[in-house]
């Protein structure tokens, strides 16, 4: 299982959780036991590459996101790629991941997305 966090650098575990999971530097990607497996970088469209965020994850076999907010089509377009979403205000890549680990967090749905 891989499981994405985005970041605003390359701390792993202890980096900041960025705002918005399209708009990030960096992706910090674990396994289900909480264990570093990588950090990428963001080479989606919204930062001056192609593809759509989704799409990136698609490519990097994720399974679940963990974000602090994305919008409805994002939502959409993660579960149509089969990947879960999970939305939660934590500060750290940790902080999020032990939040999800500890089963406290529910799939995201329309209720969970951003208006902006």
């Amino acid at each position: 299982m891989r499981i994405a966090i985005p970041t605003e650098g390359k701390g792993g575990l202890d980096d900041k959780a960025a705002e918005h999971f399209g708009r990030c530097p960096t992706y910090t990607i674990l396994d289900e036991n909480g264990e570093l497996i990588e950090i990428i970088e963001n080479t989606s469209e919204h930062m001056g590459g192609t593809g759509l965020p989704p799409e990136l994850m698609k490519k990097n076999n994720i399974n679940i996101m963990l974000c602090r907010g994305l919008g409805y089509r994002a939502i959409e377009l993660f579960n149509g790629f089969g990947i879960d979403v999970y939305v939660c205000q934590e500060k750290t890549a940790k902080d999020m991941f032990d939040k999800w680990k500890s089963g406290e967090l529910k799939k995201a749905g329309k209720e969970d997305a951003c208006e902006h």
